[in-house]
């Protein structure tokens, strides 16, 4: 059995997620509680109550991460190891958190700010996301050229999996793209909602900033390889680091090549770590034959021990 361990991204936040674990095991609290510290604030009252702030990429960022990591804890606890890792996105951050390759109070500073950055890089209402379902990439792309204009652009901005890819760019650019992809043959375009046109060119900005943030914090050796969004291959050295998440931001998000490698490297055994089982959607859409799991709760905490055949 070879495993990955993959971490959710952005948009997997709800309220109330981690308490039930935290309220359970010690090495969940510690995750949490060391946040809250590094942090200045308690992301506690942001992950586990109903807060407005658990929706605005600064804090979901850190609250992401955080809820990522204390799951990490615990199946690490568990006794359960993983031979790769990666995540969507924000999920990246914590892969290579549990990798070894950042310290945990500098990933959660470094993520608020970063979606600080994403935030404030472009104007509220003048970038969007949609995701085009039951499409192929290249009819999207198409859409995307047409929809585009010189002042108004639109992009792919995630291939998350077959018949699952998100678009991204201007507003205007977005909403033709919508109508372009339905005509192409589309099932459905869901609106996304998300504070700004992530993983595209607009977010230049974000990118030039979060270099600068990257370039201060310390970059240490991978304990487990990790396989980036970037290109879906496998990071060789910790020195690309730095540059890969400098253009991670501004550039689509590759899940489908991903799980692919990991699976050409004999991964038969994915399990989701953070809020939500949206990465564990995606896996099974790319694969029919492979294990997919997800910790988030006491019950499917269970069921993965179960699963795996672990003796927690």
């Amino acid at each position: 059995m070879k495993i990955a361990f993959i971490f959710s991204g952005q948009g997997a936040q709800c309220s109330g997620m981690g308490k039930e674990l935290y309220d359970q095991f010690e090495c969940v609290r510690n995750v949490f509680d060391s946040a809250d510290k590094a942090l200045g604030f308690s992301i506690k009252d942001i992950c586990f109550n109903e807060d407005e702030r658990i929706n605005e990429t600064e804090y979901t960022q850190p609250a992401i991460l955080t809820m990522s990591m204390a799951m990490y804890a615990l199946i690490s606890e568990k006794g359960i190891k993983a031979d790769y890792v990666a995540g969507l996105s924000l999920g990246e951050y914590s892969a290579l958190t549990a990798s070894g390759v950042f310290n945990f109070e500098d990933a959660v500073c470094l993520v608020r700010k970063r979606g600080r950055f994403m935030t404030e890089a472009v104007p509220k209402g003048q970038g969007a996301m949609s995701a085009v379902l039951n499409l192929d990439r290249e009819n999207i792309e198409k859409a995307c050229e047409e929809a585009s204009s010189e002042s108004e652009k639109v992009w792919i901005a995630n291939y998350n999996a077959p018949g699952q890819i998100v678009i991204a760019g201007n507003t205007a650019a977005v909403d033709k793209a919508d109508k372009l992809v339905i005509e192409k043959g589309a099932k459905r375009v869901v609106r996304l909602n998300v504070s700004g046109p992530f993983h595209t060119m607009l977010l230049k900005p974000a990118s030039d900033r979060l270099n600068t943030e990257l370039k201060n914090i310390g970059i240490n050796d991978m304990n487990i390889p990790v396989a980036t969004n970037l290109t879906g291959d496998l990071i060789k050295d910790k020195n690309e680091i730095i540059d890969i998440l400098t253009k991670q931001v501004m550039n689509p998000v590759r899940w489908e090549e991903t799980i692919n490698k990991f699976i050409s490297l004999g991964v038969d055994t994915f399990i989701e770590l953070g809020p939500g089982k949206a990465l564990c959607s995606f896996v099974k859409k790319i694969s029919k034959n492979v294990k997919v799991f997800n910790i988030e709760d006491m019950k499917s905490l269970e069921k993965t021990c179960k699963g795996i055949d672990e003796k927690c």
